[in-house]
């Protein structure tokens, strides 16, 4: 879910085209929320202007020539030394808070200045650059491992000219990467800087999806690194283990600073964890706490595995207090509070409870089919519609004999005329 200005490909989740100006793929974007605003009169506008790079990076330029700057404009700014290329991503009054945020010591008379918008050779430049990239980390990584230094290469930034190479990389201690320098320098033709960074920035640069199925924090929107401790882990009731807790930067996860604060002020309302509880049946330890339930789980050191007993904090403290007047409960199980479900009180008037309601049954009566064959003579039918079937009628008067108006019978005349007289 990148673009071409962010450096890393094309786009692939935002279908943006490689403009990203809705600021979907960018990291660490900002939302101008100061953009509709009019200046008081007589206010010059602010010519301070953020630059974002590759990645995350991000840097303050002065716009001395004044030119018109929008959020996702490619400029060309001064480097150190030549030039390079970038987006601008704050400008106006916004760019006056993220000054005073990121850099408050910052002096705009210092600043280095935005020379001109990229033209088209500037930005056929600026993409051969990123294409370069990768194919250059893999290679300076071939010739770290040669010299057999203790680092690891993730990431190259080129400049916007071509005349220099960034180097990022990782390592627990100190290295002499002087010979390194030459090799690269030797190899690809371009002024070398190395610049170390710890495994949070890495994962940073670098971004991911982290195990809650989202971007990480670091790559997004997080941009000061905390540190985290276990003890985070242990006032939340979880689990001391490495491969949940730990991010993709192999350190303990920044989210567990998110909620902490909230954990410890509701701590403050349950006794201390350590203290023992004493009873005629034994010594109960505390295993565990519930802080949204607000309980506090007992089990008795007997060696029996016996079943878990939760308690409230008050019961907890009821307990304690006669523990230190020399005092032991029976049983823990008569601390435990019964919560009565209360029946609704509400009669069943028109039926909603019923779980039928909405099965309908309806009884069709089944009709038996009648062979007129079988019907005799003195039949209510063969009486009532002359001995014939409703589908086959008679204009003869009377009754007539099944028999001789039977399919069989129709063509067949009397043999003697005489024995009918």
């Amino acid at each position: 879910m990148s673009c071409t200005n962010c450096g890393t490909g094309t786009p692939n989740g935002c279908k943006n085209n490689g403009t990203c100006s809705s600021g979907g793929c960018n990291k660490l974007e900002v939302y101008d929320w100061l953009a509709n605003i009019a200046l008081p009169s007589g206010q010059a506008p602010y010519d301070i202007v953020e630059v974002r790079f590759k990645n995350s990076r991000k840097a303050f330029f002065k716009n001395a020539h004044n030119l018109t700057l929008q959020v996702g404009d490619v400029v060309v700014v001064e480097g150190s030394p030549g030039i390079d290329t970038g987006v601008v991503s704050v400008v106006g009054e916004l760019a006056r808070v993220q000054v005073k945020k990121k850099e408050p010591s910052f002096k705009a008379n210092e600043a280095r200045k935005i020379k001109s918008i990229a033209a088209q050779e500037d930005i056929d430049r600026w993409v051969k650059a990123r294409s370069l990239e990768k194919e250059v980390m893999y290679k300076s990584r071939v010739l770290a491992v040669n010299l057999g230094l203790k680092m690891k290469i993730s990431d190259v930034e080129y400049q916007g000219d071509l005349k220099k190479a960034t180097f990022y990389y990782t390592a627990e201690g100190r290295v002499d990467f002087r010979q390194l320098i030459r090799d690269l320098a030797g190899e690809f033709s371009v002024r070398i800087e190395m610049k170390q960074i710890g495994a949070r920035q890495e994962a940073a640069r670098l971004g991911g999806i982290g195990s809650c199925g989202r971007e990480l924090c670091c790559s997004t929107w997080l941009t000061d690194f905390r540190s985290v401790s276990t003890s985070a882990a242990r006032y939340q009731q979880l689990s001391l283990n490495p491969q949940k807790l730990a991010g993709q930067c192999g350190k303990l996860k920044c989210c567990l600073n998110y909620e902490l604060d909230m954990y410890l002020d509701a701590l403050k309302a349950f006794p201390k964890g350590d203290l023992k509880l004493r009873t005629e049946k034994g010594i109960a330890m505390h295993v565990k706490t519930d802080v949204f339930k607000q309980e506090m789980w007992y089990a008795f050191d007997d060696g029996k595995g016996s079943s878990l007993v939760a308690l409230k904090p008050e019961r907890v403290r009821e307990i304690i207090r006669m523990n230190k007047e020399d005092k032991k409960p029976f049983d823990l199980s008569n601390f435990i509070e019964v919560v009565e479900v209360a029946k609704p009180d509400y009669t069943n008037v028109v039926g909603q409870d019923d779980l039928n309601r909405f099965e309908h049954t309806f009884k069709k009566k089944k009709k038996k089919k009648k062979n007129p064959n079988r019907k005799s003579n003195n039949s209510p039918a063969n009486k009532k519609e002359g001995g014939q079937h409703p589908k086959k009628q008679n204009n003869s008067k009377g009754p007539s004999n099944n028999r001789r108006n039977s399919p069989k019978n129709q063509n067949k005349g009397p043999k003697n005329n005489n024995e009918k007289k």
